[in-house]
Formats: structure tokens, C-alpha cells, sequence
């Protein structure tokens, strides 16, 4: 057994563990998990436990259902919201098939081929993220718990108890919190968890969206990772602060001689032209639902256009400036991506077209500075020669199903399987009469 596996086996003993929950995403992002008991752990760890791969979505049809789970002792991390006797513990795994062969529609997969494609160029990706969403008094309807507004306080903020639990919850498993606060809408909110490489913030924005949710629960309230959920209220997004750091630990996004002034690499220049020429081909695994795309129409801090900035909020991608000569604080922010997303799928998008734009040398289009983009219409946006995202998840989903970049990165069974189920969506939706159409034509037409 690996050091890991031994400290696993012995934190089981320690701590009165008596449940061990397998965590792994379907390819919708969505958590999946079985429990297993601590007597299994030491086969599993050699063998993988297996499971019904025709159950879980995206996985296999039902004469190819045969899965394994192995779990990642490195990610084991015992449930704090649960009973400290008869404890309850967890995790990670990677998929296999039978024959012993990385699973093709395991997420984790994808990603881990991104992270080895930036170790090929000596590079190590980290992220961090911005995560917002919103709590409402049940799952029925948006109901929120407050009025407040962006950093108010008591009484306007409510969910003060609510996020200094969650941000214990996580910081006992591990995962170490930056900042949490009330956000611009009513009832919303946001915890920015601190930066590290980009395979261990995957597994740490699946365990925030799970504790979020089990906290609240808890309150007897309800959250939601919905895009967006009220009308005329801000959306929620998922900002990701990127850099990449060089096999000798230096910051290859930094470059104080930066004749432009902003203390940008080269390759930082080339990695921010990969994310604007490839963002419409990534933006499905970014936003991957119909309701994403209402958050980014414009009017709002959301963006749409293929746009990049200094300390402009309204482009896709900003250059955060708090300290500016600061080598470790030197990064990239992309903006549109949404909690909603697979993390896993999303990241290993964002990272390979950042990789492409360096190994392409793509040339970088001036900066948007000085200019809210927000107030431009998509007319105005075009004349001035702006590339736009997808306006919707049918724009989305036909340019993602004719990317070579995202089929040579996910595969053929994930391309295939989320092109389709994508369409299916985006043709169901515009089946769907909308209460807005009833109250605007019904009494008129």
C-alpha cells in the first residue's frame, strides 16, 4: 500500500469511520457516489469496487455497464456535518473499465490529460474560483431570504451564519477559503476558494457545491448553483483566476518588463488570445444549460463579447490589478464561465485553449479598457469589431459539435454524447411556452 492508503487505513481506525463514500461526476457534472465499508477499502484500493456504469449519465449503455471505481487516498477527508461516532468519510475516485483501461467518459480523465499536456510544456496550471449562487426558502420557487446587496451586513445580509458554517465545513476538509460575502442580488452570495493546481480545485469546487447544499439544508433553507434564477436579477457566475507557474516556480505570466506596462509574459498575452479565439468553441462545458445564457445577454457585469481588460469587468477576460508588481499575485480572470458547469470538463477546456494560444503564438488584440461594455447592444458590439460568445445553448452546441479542439480534448464518447443531449435540450426548450408569452400575447392575440 502507498503512504496515502496507509494513512487512509489508519485515520478509519483513529476516527471510528464507518462508512467510506465513492464521490465521482457523471458527464453532466452531477455528483454520484456509493458508500463502501471500511473491510473493502484495502481490495478496493488494488482492484476498484465495481458499479453499474448504465445507470449514471453519459457513462455506458446497459450491455457495457460494467465500472470501476478506485479511489484517490490522497483525497480522503472525513464529513464534518456528519455524527463524529459512526463517522462518515469520503473519496475521490477515477473510472476504469473492467479490462483495467481508463473509462472515456470519465471527467477526471479528460482534465488529467489537460494537467499532463501543460507538464509537457513545463507548465503547472492553477486556478482559482470565484463561486456565487443564491439561497431561497425552498426549491419550489426563488424565494429569497434578504434584500441585501453586495458586502452588506446584518440585517440585509442573512446568510451570515449560513456561509461562516460552510466556510468551517470546508476548511475542516481541507479546503482553504479566501473570502466569503453577500453578493449583488438578493439572497446571494459567494465564497472565493484560495488558489492550487487546477486537478485538486476541481475535486474542491465539487465538494463546495455539496457542502454549500448540506449546510443549508441543515438551516432548513435551500441554495442553488442556477445560473440565473431571478428575472432582473443578477446571475451567478464562477470567475476563474488562472495563472501558470514554471517547473522552476516562477510565475510564467509575469514579466516586470512588459513594455505595455501591465506586467504581462508573453505567454500570458499568447494564453489570453487561445481564450478569446477558442471561448465560443468551450463555452458549452462553461455553460452548459439553456438558463447560462440568460445571464450572459448584456446590461450586467456578465460578459458576451471576445473582449480583454485591465480592471474592466465588462470583458471577458480581465487582468486583476490589486497589486500590480507582485509577481505571485500575477493572473488572469475569465469571467463567463458558471457554477453550474462539470468543473472538471470546463477547466480542461479553459486550460487547453490557453495552451493552444502559446503554442501558436496568437497574436492579442488590444485591450478594452476605459469602455463599459455592458451598454453596448450586439449591433454595436460587431461594428466595432468584437467577436461575441454564443447568444444561446443551439449557437453553443452547434459550434462545440464542430470543434476539432474540444473532440481531440474529450474524446469522441463525451463530444458525441454532450452534442446530442444538448440539442435535445435546446429543442425541448423551444417547445416550451413561457409564462412571459402567455402575460404579453394570450389576452391580445
Amino acid at each position: 500500500m502507498s503512504p496515502d492508503q496507509e494513512y487512509v487505513m489508519k485515520t478509519i481506525k483513529a476516527r471510528d469511520v464507518h462508512f467510506v463514500r465513492f464521490w465521482f461526476t457523471d458527464v453532466m457534472g452531477n455528483m454520484k457516489s456509493f458508500a463502501v465499508s471500511p473491510n473493502e477499502l484495502e481490495k478496493a484500493f488494488a482492484e476498484g469496487m465495481g458499479f453499474d456504469g448504465s445507470c449514471i449519465e453519459g457513462f455506458s449503455s446497459a450491455q457495457e455497464s460494467d465500472m470501476l471505481a478506485f479511489p484517490d487516498a490522497s483525497t480522503f477527508q472525513i464529513l464534518p456535518w456528519r455524527p463524529n461516532s459512526n463517522s462518515v468519510a469520503r473519496m475521490f475516485c477515477s473510472i476504469r473499465t473492467p479490462e483495467g483501461k481508463p473509462f472515456s467518459g470519465d471527467s477526471k480523465r479528460v482534465l488529467a490529460k489537460a494537467v499532463e499536456h501543460a507538464a509537457n510544456m513545463g507548465y503547472e496550471v492553477n486556478i482559482g474560483p470565484e463561486v456565487e449562487y443564491f439561497y431561497f426558502r425552498d426549491s419550489s420557487s426563488p424565494e429569497p431570504l434578504d434584500h441585501g446587496s453586495y458586502f452588506d451586513l446584518m440585517s440585509l445580509d442573512s446568510a451570515t451564519d449560513l456561509r461562516r458554517d460552510t466556510v468551517l465545513a470546508l476548511e475542516h476538509m481541507g479546503i482553504p477559503v479566501e473570502y466569503s460575502h453577500h453578493e449583488t442580488g438578493p439572497s446571494q452570495n459567494e465564497v472565493d476558494l484560495r488558489y492550487s493546481d487546477v486537478m485538486s480545485m476541481a475535486d474542491a469546487v465539487m465538494t463546495y457545491k455539496l457542502v454549500v447544499k448540506e449546510i443549508a439544508a441543515l438551516h432548513g433553507v435551500y441554495a442553488s448553483f442556477m445560473p440565473k434564477p431571478i428575472t432582473g436579477q443578477p446571475g451567478s457566475g464562477m470567475h476563474l483566476h488562472i495563472s501558470l507557474f514554471d517547473e522552476m516556480g516562477n510565475n510564467a505570466f509575469f514579466d516586470e518588463g512588459d513594455p505595455s506596462g501591465s506586467n504581462l509574459s508573453q505567454t500570458a498575452k499568447y494564453f489570453i488570445a487561445g481564450l478569446l479565439k477558442y471561448a465560443p468553441e468551450f463555452s458549452l462545458l462553461t455553460n452548459q444549460y439553456v438558463n447560462s445564457y440568460k445571464r450572459l445577454i448584456g446590461g450586467q457585469a456578465a460578459p458576451y463579447s471576445l473582449t480583454w481588460g485591465h480592471r474592466n469587468r465588462s470583458t471577458l477576460v480581465r487582468i486583476p490589478s490589486y497589486r500590480p508588481k507582485d509577481e505571485g499575485a500575477c493572473r488572469i480572470e475569465l469571467r463567463n464561465p458558471d457554477p453550474a458547469c462539470n468543473p472538471y470538463l470546463a477547466f480542461a477546456a479553459v486550460v487547453t485553449a490557453g495552451l493552444k494560444g502559446i503554442e501558436d503564438k496568437l497574436e492579442l488584440r488590444e485591450p478594452s479598457d476605459g469602455v463599459d461594455l455592458a451598454k453596448l447592444s450586439v449591433q454595436e458590439m460587431k461594428a466595432a469589431g468584437f467577436g461575441m460568445l454564443p447568444r444561446d445553448l443551439g449557437s453553443a452546441t452547434e459550434i462545440f459539435a464542430e470543434s476539432q479542439l474540444m473532440r481531440d480534448l474529450l474524446g469522441d464518447h463525451i463530444h458525441s454524447y454532450l452534442v446530442d443531449q444538448k440539442r435535445r435540450e435546446w429543442n425541448e426548450y423551444l417547445g416550451q411556452v413561457s409564462e412571459w408569452e402567455l402575460s404579453r400575447f394570450l389576452e391580445r392575440l
